[in-house]
């Protein structure tokens, strides 16, 4: 480099991105594979490049990473369902449409389940992990919920538990199937739904 020159980052260049997002992305990818207890924080540190000084900084400890990461998880997952409602326009469709998301995640080669699920089972009782996972399951019965009083149907907390016992089963069958983008999980699940639906005259 000449003297009195400073290097410029091509305008195509990515930027690189900040400790804590590094620490967040890999953190998110050992997590999710393997288990937040399995994984130690020194693997994440190597494999981010981050100091430790900086995990420190970002999130306090271990346990302020595994939240952050779920936290994640759950603004990943909000704006799946929130996609999902833009593609129906009536109450069923739109029912029906959180299903088809689901068989979309599915379909993912590196789908290993629910990640709540998952935490919570690896966690102590009463804990944070625990905390996040009642606030996102919380999350997809209340949108069931809602959709469900708008319309006008009677016992909707009933049905809105129903639909997600359904939800949270298709995610345990593809998490425990050989093959989880088998088309039939998702596609026995949607059956189920929309004749739970058809029986209370939601068409």
């Amino acid at each position: 480099m000449a003297p009195g020159t400073s290097a410029v980052r091509p305008a195509d260049a990515p930027e690189r991105k900040s400790a804590r997002e590094r620490l967040l992305d890999t953190a998110e990818r050992l997590f999710y594979a393997e288990g937040v207890h399995t994984v130690g924080i020194d693997r994440v540190l190597e494999e981010s490049g981050v100091a430790k000084a900086s995990l420190y900084n970002n999130f306090g400890n271990k346990d302020g990473l595994v939240a952050a990461y779920l936290d994640r998880r759950h603004e990943r997952q909000v704006a799946r369902v929130a996609r999902a409602l833009t593609a129906g326009q009536t109450p069923r469709e739109q029912i029906l449409a959180i299903f088809d998301s689901q068989r979309e995640l599915f379909a993912r080669p590196d789908y290993r389940g629910c990640a709540f699920a998952a935490a919570t089972a690896e966690g102590p009782v009463g804990g944070p992990n625990e905390e996040r996972s009642r606030i996102y399951r919380g999350y997809v019965r209340t949108v069931f919920a809602r959709i469900l009083h708008e319309a006008g149907v009677d016992n909707a907390d009933t049905v809105a538990a129903q639909l997600h016992l359904i939800y949270d089963g298709a995610q345990m069958s593809a998490r425990m199937e050989p093959d989880p983008s088998d088309p039939a999980i998702a596609a026995n699940a949607r059956s189920l739904v929309e004749g739970l639906l058809d029986s209370i005259g939601l068409r």
